[in-house]
């Protein structure tokens, strides 16, 4: 009983902190996404806190529980007319953009430190992934209204690049784990039908969701305190469903999320609101959870390799995917620019490192994923203000009209 209350202390207390803990980095202007991280960092094994928290099982599946959530507010809150306006920049960056990005990183990897190209090719989608959340929420921080298509591409891109980098990091993971394509039933012809069928389904569950989803609120009228409730449950069924089929949930969530956001119906305003809060609570909880599996002390071996990772990533690979995947969309190369220097990376490559550490790979992938975050996070996100007013992507606004506390566009 007392092991129980004790958790149950620790978690309000976690989620208090880093609530606390977000509002002094507002007034100070840090990273709100290293705060999360640091909050957890400081109440681990190596931080006063002190707590021993080495559960990876738990760890993927509370983080993909929390990811889901995201993804589908994510989609809740997208207005379907920027969805269309920059579906097809949006998609190119994230299948044609993750694959460059990818494939550079793995590349440099090889070429300067002899890496096996597989382990390259594996750390390279690890870090492969946006995280949009973090690019918005300093932007109205620090007083930079994005041009529409730009925004909209960040956002949409951001909620259809996670599916891509996860199919990459487990395709990747089970070639290490069975020898090379020799060493997978079909060889490399698997990992084509691996990526038609991870879309193809997660695409039509979750559009066939999102459709029975507006189907049943149009029809059934529940108490409005339960319409969130379900909503919530629906979203985690088709992510659920699309999974067990063999499909991205991820992608599934979000499509769902985005044709249920984008209808009315009686309970919306109260069901978005919800799905806010619980986005919210989703990210703090996969941040903290992130935060307290990392050990400091472990990462100082790792940090050579990480640096070299992030100059690579910042500086080729990022900018190398964005000019080739948008060379024939109608954006300015100050445009493009920018958007290179945007593409911070969040909670989502510490997420995907669980995977090969979950399956038995060796390699430092969580140690690495943590300090390249780490460092586009403090590099970029301290910077994406002043790179936004030099490249003048868009009409400046003073801090204050941004809205106190706003959540992210699209969290994920």
């Amino acid at each position: 009983m007392d092991s129980t209350n004790q958790l149950i202390f620790f978690c309000g207390l976690l989620l208090c902190a880093a609530i606390f803990a977000s509002f002094l980095s507002r007034r100070i202007g840090a990273p709100l996404l290293v705060t999360f991280l640091g909050v957890g960092i400081l109440f681990g094994e190596d931080g006063p806190g002190g707590i021993v928290f080495n559960d990876v099982p738990l760890s993927y599946l509370a983080c993909s529980f929390a990811l889901a959530v995201i993804l589908y507010d994510g989609g809740i809150h997208t207005p379907m007319k920027n969805f269309r306006q920059a579906l097809r920049p949006a998609v190119i960056l994230a299948s044609v953009g993750v694959m460059v990005t990818t494939s550079i990183v793995a590349l440099g990897m090889w070429w300067l430190l002899g890496t096996d190209p597989l382990y390259a090719l594996l750390l390279g989608s690890l870090v492969a992934a946006t995280d949009a959340a973090a690019v918005f929420l300093l932007l109205r921080q620090q007083g930079i209204k994005l041009k529409p298509m730009v925004a909209n591409t960040l956002e949409v891109e951001s909620g259809i690049n996670d599916p891509m980098a996860i199919f990459l990091a487990l395709t990747f993971t089970g070639l290490i784990l069975a020898g090379g394509f020799a060493g997978i039933e079909g060889g490399a012809w698997s990992v084509p039908v691996g990526f038609v069928q991870q879309f193809g389904i997660g695409a039509a569950l979750g559009i066939a969701g999102g459709r029975l989803l507006t189907f049943f609120y149009d029809r059934v009228a529940l108490e409005l305190g339960l319409n969130p409730i379900f909503a919530l449950a629906a979203g985690l069924l088709i992510f659920g469903a699309a999974n067990i089929l063999g499909g991205s949930g991820f992608l599934a969530v979000y499509l769902a999320g985005l044709i249920l956001g984008n209808h009315a119906y009686r309970a919306k305003q109260v069901v978005k609101q919800f799905m806010d809060g619980m986005a919210w609570l989703a990210q703090l909880a996969m941040l903290l959870i992130l935060g307290l599996l990392v050990t400091p002390s472990q990462l100082i071996g790792d940090i050579p390799e990480a640096l070299l990772i992030s100059a690579i990533l910042i500086f080729v690979a990022r900018p190398a995917a964005v000019f080739i995947s948008l060379a024939f969309e109608d954006f300015s190369w100050r445009e493009k620019l920018f958007m290179s220097w945007v593409g911070l990376r969040g909670a989502i490559p510490i997420y995907l490192a669980i995977i090969p550490v979950l399956l038995g790979v060796p390699g430092n992938f969580f140690n690495i994923a943590f300090l390249v975050v780490l460092v586009s996070l403090v590099l970029q996100s301290t910077t994406v203000g002043l790179v936004g007013r030099l490249l003048k992507v868009g009409e400046a606004e003073t801090p204050e009209t941004a809205e106190p506390g706003a959540p992210p566009a699209t969290p994920a």
